[in-house]
């Protein structure tokens, strides 16, 4: 078994939040990607621009063997551009994803595990995300204790009750 540590995101390491948003985009064709300029649209940016200036700016890394393998990164994002997975101006919205590499390793799993503690030690109530339909990481956000609350055309908005 590999070491992993699950730590803070260090402040000269934010740049590798582009790298962490873009493999959080949803592949239907691996053979043909979205070009990484979805990136500019400010729906998909909203994500992780001028992240750690907001209060509730808060990612956590998965290192393996010195190298980033993965983030999970929350924020509140109910401003003029909302996240897709927006419940309202006080819940924190989760951003999660590992490089290929790493994946079907139990990362992820720990990564989320540990951002729930996090956000219940703040006092957080709530945390939601969205999941387009075909992603595999449902099952995780499942298994995590999220629940559907809402269906839509391509993806679920779900929740995370905190207070339990």
């Amino acid at each position: 078994m590999e070491d992993i540590i699950i730590r803070p995101l260090k402040q000269d390491e934010i740049p590798i939040l582009e790298d962490l948003l873009y493999e959080a985009v949803y592949q239907p064709d691996k053979e043909n990607p979205i070009p990484r300029t979805i990136l500019e649209q400010p729906e998909i940016n909203v994500y992780i621009k001028d992240f750690g200036d907001k209060k509730d700016d808060y990612c956590l890394v998965a290192e393996v063997e010195g190298r980033i393998a993965g983030g999970v990164w929350v924020r509140i994002l109910a401003g003029e551009v909302k996240g897709y997975g927006n419940i309202d101006s006080e819940t924190p919205e989760f951003g999660i994803s590992l490089f290929e590499e790493y994946r079907s390793r139990g990362i992820g799993t720990q990564l989320m595990t540990a951002m729930i503690g996090y956000l219940k030690s703040k006092g957080c109530k709530q945390t939601s995300l969205s999941v387009h339909k075909g992603n595999y990481a449902i099952g995780l956000y499942l298994k995590t204790g999220f629940k559907i609350i809402k269906e839509q055309e391509e993806d679920y908005l779900m929740l995370l009750d905190l207070k339990s």
